[in-house]
Formats: C-alpha cells, sequence, structure tokens
C-alpha cells in the first residue's frame, strides 16, 4: 500500500516510531523518537513552472522531527523559508514547554513554578495559546482542559518510569490522581492582557499544553512562512501535518497524506490505514500507539479522560483535518475523549471540520465531507483534465 502511495504521499501521520528509511526513500515527515540531529535536503524540478520542490529537516523543537517542504523558485528562497520556520519553531519551544527552563525566557514552566506566588510576565504567543485553549474548551464541551496539569504529570511520571524500568511498571493510584484533580479549574489560570501576565491561583495546579501547542506553533509558524512569500508547502512538525497550496509539480493538485493504520508499525507495508488529498488544510492524529506503557495486559497510552481519570478507551485513533493546525491538534484531543455519538455530533457542528475515527474494533467512520477526500473511496491528488 505504501508502494502504491509514494507518487502521492508527502506526509504520513503521526509517528514516534520510524527509521530513516521511510524518511530518506518516502519522503515521510514522521516525528522521530531519538536524541541525534537528522538533516534531509533533496531537491526536484518541476518543468516549465520555475519552481523546484526542496525539503530539508530538523530535530529538536517540540522534541520532534520538523520538516519543511517548499516549490521555490531558487534553494536561496527556500532557506530564507526554512531557516525562518527552524528559527520560530525553536523559539516557541522554549516558550511552551513545561519541563525546562531558559536564561532570559519567561515560558510555561515558569507559569507553573510560580503557580499561587505571582503573576509572571510573558511573550503574548504563551497568552494567545492559552486564549485559544480556553476558547476551544469551551466550545467543545470541557474535556481537553491545558489546567490538566498536575494529573497529567502523575501520569507521565508513571509512563516514564514504565517505560525505563519495564518490570516496574504500576498504575498510578487513584488517591493520588482524584487529588490531582482537585486541582484542574481552568477559571483559576488568570490572565492579564493589559498587564502581560499569567497567573496561576491554585498553588497545587500546573498548565500542560501537549494537546494544543505543537498544533498552534506550527500553525504560527505556517502563517509567517506565508507572508514571507511560501506560495505551496508543506509543513509537518512530529505529525501535525499543515498544507499551503497546491503542488506545483504540474502534475497534482493536492497534497497526499497518509494515515497510520494504529495497528501497523511505521516501517510495515501495510503501515498506512489511508490517504487523504487536501489543499490548505491541517491534518492531525491522536491515538492510543503514541506515547503508552504497559503494565500486565494492559497498554496505557498519554490521552487521559478528565472524568474517569484513565486512558480513554473510545477510539484506537482519530484524524481531524481543517485549515487550522492548532484547531486540527486542540480538536483531535477533545474529539478522541468523548463516546462516538458526542464525538461525531461536535464535528458536524463545527464548520470546515473533517474526522476519521478508527473504532476499537478497526471499524473506521468518517464525516461525509471527509469520504472524497479519501484514497479508499477513489480520491487522488492528481490535476482534474
Amino acid at each position: 500500500m505504501i508502494g502504491e502511495a509514494l507518487h502521492s504521499v508527502i506526509a504520513v501521520m503521526p509517528l514516534k516510531r520510524h527509521t530513516l528509511r521511510n524518511i530518506l526513500v518516502a519522503v515521510m515527515l514522521l516525528a522521530l523518537a531519538a536524541s541525534a540531529v537528522l538533516v534531509y535536503r533533496a531537491r526536484q524540478a518541476a518543468p516549465g513552472r520555475g519552481y523546484t520542490k526542496y525539503s530539508e529537516s530538523f530535530f529538536g523543537a517540540f522534541d520532534t522531527l520538523t520538516t519543511i517542504v517548499a516549490y521555490a523558485k531558487s534553494e536561496a528562497e527556500f532557506k530564507k523559508y526554512y531557516d525562518l520556520a527552524e528559527s520560530r519553531f525553536r523559539e516557541l519551544h522554549k516558550l511552551y514547554d513545561i519541563y525546562n527552563s531558559y536564561p532570559g525566557v519567561a515560558n510555561l514552566k515558569t507559569i507553573n513554578d510560580n503557580a499561587g506566588v505571582r503573576p509572571v510576565q510573558v511573550d503574548p504567543r504563551i497568552i494567545d495559546m492559552i486564549e485559544f485553549a480556553r476558547d476551544w474548551y469551551e466550545r467543545t464541551g470541557g474535556r481537553a482542559n491545558i489546567a490538566m496539569g498536575a494529573v497529567l504529570r502523575i501520569w507521565h511520571d508513571y509512563r516514564e518510569r514504565g517505560r525505563d524500568f519495564p518490570e516496574e511498571a504500576e498504575i498510578p493510584p487513584m488517591k493520588d490522581l482524584r487529588a490531582a484533580a482537585e486541582h484542574t479549574d481552568l477559571s483559576k489560570v488568570i490572565v492579564d492582557r493589559e498587564q502581560g501576565t499569567v497567573y496561576l491561583a491554585d498553588p497545587l495546579m500546573s498548565l500542560d499544553v501537549g494537546a494544543v501547542a505543537k498544533g498552534y506553533a506550527t500553525e504560527l509558524v505556517v502563517r509567517e512562512l506565508m507572508e514571507a512569500g511560501m506560495v505551496s508547502g508543506m509543513v509537518s512538525a512530529g505529525g501535525n501535518v499543515r498544507s499551503v497550496g497546491t503542488p506545483l509539480d504540474g502534475i497534482r493538485g493536492r497534497w497526499g497524506v497518509g494515515i497510520q493504520d494504529p495497528d501497523e508499525s511505521v516501517i510495515s507495508d501495510d503501515a498506512l490505514l489511508d490517504v487523504v488529498f487536501v489543499n490548505d488544510s491541517s491534518v492531525v492524529s491522536s491515538g492510543d500507539y503514541e506515547r503508552y506503557y504497559v503494565v500486565g495486559d494492559m497498554v496505557l497510552h498519554h490521552l487521559i479522560d478528565p472524568v474517569t481519570l484513565m486512558p480513554a478507551t473510545h477510539y484506537k485513533a482519530i484524524t481531524v483535518v481543517t485549515e487550522d493546525s492548532g484547531m486540527a491538534d486542540f480538536l483531535s484531543t477533545a474529539l478522541y475523549l468523548i463516546p462516538y455519538d458526542e464525538s461525531a455530533e461536535l464535528a458536524s457542528s463545527l464548520p470546515g471540520v473533517e474526522a476519521l475515527w478508527v473504532m476499537p474494533d478497526r471499524e473506521v467512520r468518517v464525516t461525509e465531507g471527509l469520504a472524497p477526500l479519501l484514497k479508499s473511496n477513489g480520491a487522488t491528488g492528481a490535476i482534474k483534465k
């Protein structure tokens, strides 16, 4: 299936498991779970149009592989886009980091460290992202909550230990999770735009923006690239894929984005569940195959239901397609955390949003608007003649 898709597929969604072969041969934009920096550059002429396709990747920002693909009229033009994207992603990574401090940077960790102590003056892009997440929290029923940090930190610590020492892997005590859940009130995240500050009124609460930060950052970067002149390209930040314009190769009229089968390794010949063909859109997936650890016969992933305080079990994976990458990122989590009837109703109520659900029994369900964009339903990226 991958072999059939190579000519039209530019990216595969999302992933923690990957190989160099997939990046170099398939030009798939994958998340890299390693500490080394990987840089890849490719060029491909677009005859008669004056454009060449360039691709280059870097590792580190948001702890993942980020790939920039663009059609440009010269390598110098592409380098301008690439340098801008890399610089901005690294800058936003520092701002939205909840684990590390940086000299001269007041970031989300600074806010968390000062919970109940004092308001922290921060970059406006932090305030904008917090308000974006708060708005979508309210519009989607209050499931994907960036104030869940106290609960998610417990799961993070148990997951990391379980992966490092599998024989000692445990499920967090429910009493600890319930105690932490008492400190997840989003209304206690106090934003003062006039003063440019954020204050956590509960000293035991903390922010965790894993459901939105990478997609939100991707959208900021893409908009800046478009302002800089990029008219055709794609950005993938660890599988958060955002396309711009149409491929300028004279062959394709749409970008193909591969959706990973949640039950297959990314290096498998059957790694793709499907391919969606889009322009000027974001494609973001969430699933139980991403960050997880195993306790006995239980696979415990990172998407935590705020009601049960346990990993959600409604689906194996969800993919969201919409223009804004921050919105797609947030919705891929919000839709994952609620039962299908509610999830489908919410998706259909949002203009310009399409979704695909992989149910626990592997049944695939899609919104009406997404169906004709899928390879399995006959869609292609070819220019219609």
